[in-house]
C-alpha cells in the first residue's frame, strides 16, 4: 500500500505533503532523506487516526499534487490494521459486533486493530466475519533494500554485553564465552 506525497522546494527544504491526509507533511534540510521523513510523517498521521478510531483515508489512485510525487510505502501491518479498519467501516460493524460475530471479546479485536502481532488464523477469522479472505503475497524488495536480522544482508552483526555471559564470535569464526 502506498500514498502518494507531493514534493516541492521551500527555500533550502524539501517538503513533502500528502494530498490523500489532510494536515500530513514534513520536511527535511538538503541532505537529509525525505522519503524516510515522509514514511514516518504518514504513519504516525495514519496511527493517530486509528488510535482515535477514526476511519482514515484510502490512498488515491491518481497521483494529483503540485511538484513532483513520491510513493510512500506504508509498513505491511500498519497496512493490515487500516484494511481492517476500512472493511469494518464498509460493512457498518461496531468492534463489538464483529467481534461477537467471530467469536472474540471486543477487546481482543481493538487490540488487534490498536496494533497487535495477529496470526494469520486470527486475521482469516476475523476477515470471513467481515465477508473477507487473507491474501499474503511475497514481493521481491528493490535492490539494495534485502535485509537479513534487522541488517542488509552481508552485514550480520553480532551483539552482546560483557555482563549477558554470551558468546562472541572469534577470530576463526567460532564463538567463544566470555
Amino acid at each position: 500500500m502506498q500514498y502518494p506525497a507531493a514534493i516541492t522546494r521551500e527555500g533550502k527544504y524539501l517538503l513533502a505533503e500528502f494530498p490523500d491526509c489532510p494536515g500530513c507533511q514534513t520536511f527535511v534540510a538538503d541532505g537529509e532523506s525525505i522519503e524516510e521523513a515522509a514514511q514516518e510523517a504518514l504513519e504516525g498521521w495514519l496511527e493517530s487516526n486509528l488510535g482515535r478510531d477514526l476511519v482514515p483515508p484510502h490512498p488515491s489512485k491518481t497521483r494529483r499534487g503540485r511538484g513532483e510525487v513520491l510513493l510512500v510505502q506504508v509498513d505491511p501491518l500498519l497496512a493490515i490494521r487500516l484494511d481492517l479498519r476500512w472493511a469494518r467501516d464498509e460493512a457498518d460493524l461496531t468492534q463489538s459486533h464483529l467481534a461477537r460475530r467471530v467469536g472474540m471479546t471486543q477487546q481482543q479485536l481493538a487490540r488487534l486493530e490498536a496494533g497487535g502481532n495477529p496470526t494469520l488464523g486470527t486475521l482469516s477469522r476475523v476477515a470471513e466475519g467481515l465477508g473477507r479472505r487473507v491474501v499474503v503475497t511475497l514481493e521481491k524488495q528493490p535492490e539494495g533494500k534485502v535485509k537479513y536480522n534487522g541488517h542488509r544482508r552481508g552485514d550480520v552483526r553480532h551483539r552482546t554485553s560483557k555482563s549477558s555471559g554470551g558468546e562472541q564470535p572469534s577470530s576463526k569464526g567460532k564463538a567463544r564465552r566470555r
